[in-house]
């Protein structure tokens, strides 16, 4: 095991893809050993770029990174032997069964005889995957295929386990147990825990720390709760009935924001979002501006502060939105 105080840490790396394409701009972060540590970001924020050059499947352009102690550039034998990693593409053998697929993955790390038998009849039980452990891996449902992706990955007791996007295409069923099987990993047996996730519920749910990724960079980092506790008051949405244009729209918005206790507001297409010392007092208020502004309202929401309004304070757009930019604008990876 490694003395170093972080599992993973990098500093100001960047990565440029042909075309222009700009997939990190400068992204550092640090991860405590045996925390999950959530990479929370939309789609096309750079996540998945981070996990390769953490993991040695690519360079950066600039700046180092290490993980369990080892720099990824210099000694990247070192790295691949102290890390799992789960992949949003399953990397078993479709035609080979789970053990047999378990089986060959110790023996690439050097695991033999009765040591590894053992050691995959513990995966294979743990993941509830022993009554399949015959059958070809093509023949799991999804959710078996994610729990048989982990157990690969875990074979050769890695310090830390990088999983990119886990639970995407799970059911709700298999994504409940699958952030349980996370949860226990680190919590149980110290493991560290690297997600990559544009789920804010699955960050919220799973993470110690997270950091908020956005077009390459780290905006925001720190432990969920904490994060949502710095946005004071509550979150007030308003969805007008019909899209504004630019010069009403900015009116509107600071008509808005004139009425005391009412701060950081935004019109995105026709959501108006606010924050509000008292949430409730200040509706009428804002629904009687939105009233002599002639904007016709469809529905009004008082909420608590969630990790999509930290995204939003800290990227100045609302999450879902900027998870469909990259695929409109050919963003980052």
């Amino acid at each position: 095991m490694s003395t170093s105080p972080h599992a993973v840490e990098a500093r100001e790396l960047t990565k440029t893809y042909p075309g222009d394409v700009t997939a990190l701009a400068g992204l550092s972060l640090t991860v405590r050993p045996g925390t999950v540590f959530g990479l929370l970001g939309p789609n096309g924020a750079g996540k998945s770029t981070t996990v390769k050059i953490l993991t040695t499947l690519a360079r950066p352009d600039s700046g180092t990174a290490t993980v369990a102690g080892h720099d990824v550039l210099r000694h990247p034998d070192r790295v691949r032997r102290a890390i799992g990693v789960v992949a949003q593409r399953s990397g078993a053998d479709p035609v080979a069964t789970g053990r047999e697929n378990l089986l060959l993955q110790g023996r690439l790390y050097g695991l033999r005889g009765a040591g590894l038998t053992s050691r995959v009849d513990d995966l294979l039980a743990r993941f509830a995957l022993a009554d399949a452990a015959g059958r070809p891996a093509k023949s799991y449902s999804g959710g078996m295929q994610r729990r048989l992706d982990v157990a690969l990955g875990l074979v050769h007791r890695p310090e830390v386990l990088f999983l990119d996007e886990p639970t995407t295409g799970l059911d709700p069923e298999a994504r409940t147990a699958m952030w349980q099987e996370i949860g226990r990993l680190a919590g149980a047996e110290g493991l560290t825990v690297v997600l990559t996730t544009h789920y804010l519920e699955e960050a919220d749910h799973l993470a110690d720390r997270i950091a908020i990724v956005d077009r390459g960079r780290v905006v925001a980092t720190g432990d969920p709760d904490r994060l949502k506790a710095e946005l004071r008051g509550d979150a007030v949405q308003v969805e007008l009935r019909e899209t504004l244009g630019e010069v009403d729209a900015r009116l509107l918005a600071t008509a808005v924001g004139e009425f005391a206790g009412v701060r950081e507001v935004t019109l995105e297409g026709r959501l108006l979002s606010a924050r509000a010392d008292d949430g409730g007092a200040a509706v009428p208020a804002v629904l009687a501006v939105l009233q002599r502004e002639g904007a016709r309202v469809a529905t009004v929401t008082v909420a608590r502060p969630s990790l999509d309004d930290v995204y939003l304070r800290h990227a100045g757009r609302r999450f879902a939105d900027a998870d469909a930019a990259p695929a409109l604008a050919g963003g980052a990876r």
